[in-house]
């Protein structure tokens, strides 16, 4: 908006045309990560370890960016590492360093403009029923949220952000921010090194990321339709109550 009017016509079609575009590469990036991995590494050389760096560290700490590909970006390096192509120890470092970085950065965020963000009514940059879950994941969990959010896609990024407005010690929550970090990078890393170079991973490795993803999802879907079952319970006791007023 423009001094409380509406965008003109051709700028909203371009917003949403430019936002479509932006979805497409980031599905075909999820889907073949190692597609652009590769021609990365030879193009960009050593500033492929900063490209990297903040597509991770963007995923974490930055509240309204939470469909980039961790996971199976994580497993992609993994995979060019075993094959020799990169360091797998310098890997190591730095996407924990981003990992536990971008958290920090996001509860940083929560804590000084969270209010701030979630009331500003002009542009939604969280999701409220994104914001839903993570009130609702962290309710569950309490502080172990932090550890356990860092294995959920979308859930992993908006924790933080939440927990940050709650104003929970920095220092406890750097402690499981730190733990999650560390496994987290461990098991994609890991399993890309050891796995990501099989002849039938390679072969399929689109559905092997699809497969990372969907397991990962498993958490979060279980969540809605949990939340959905209790809703359809309630609505047959509130329906009879309302009849006899």
């Amino acid at each position: 908006m423009q001094n409380g009017k509406p965008l003109p016509g051709k700028i909203r079609l371009r917003i949403v045309k430019n936002f479509m575009q932006l979805i497409k590469f980031l599905i075909d990036f999820i889907l073949h990560s190692n597609e652009y991995i590769g021609p990365w590494i030879k193009e960009y050389g050593s500033w492929i370890y900063g490209l990297i760096f903040i597509v991770i560290f963007c995923e974490t700490g930055l509240v309204f960016l939470p469909l980039l590909p961790g996971d199976s970006v994580i497993f992609a390096v993994g995979a060019f590492a075993g094959s020799g192509k990169l360091n797998v120890w310098v890997w190591y470092v730095i996407l924990i360093f981003a990992a536990v970085l971008g958290d920090s950065v996001n509860y940083e965020i929560g804590k000084r403009f969270g209010r701030r963000i979630i009331e500003y009514k002009r542009i939604r940059l969280v999701k409220p029923e994104n914001l839903q879950k993570a009130d609702a994941f962290i309710a569950k969990h309490g502080s172990k949220a932090i550890f356990l959010a860092r294995f959920m896609p979308i859930i992993r990024t908006i924790v933080p952000f939440v927990i940050g407005i709650g104003k929970l010690q920095y220092k406890k929550f750097l402690t499981y921010n730190a733990l999650g970090g560390v496994i987290w990078v461990s098991l994609f890393l890991g399993l890309g090194y050891f796995f990501g170079n099989l002849a039938f991973v390679q072969k399929n490795f689109s559905f092997i990321l699809l497969g990372i993803i969907f397991i990962s999802l498993i958490p979060v879907m279980y969540g809605v339709a949990k939340s959905v079952l209790n809703k359809l319970r309630k609505k047959p006791k509130e329906e009879p109550a309302e009849a006899a007023k």
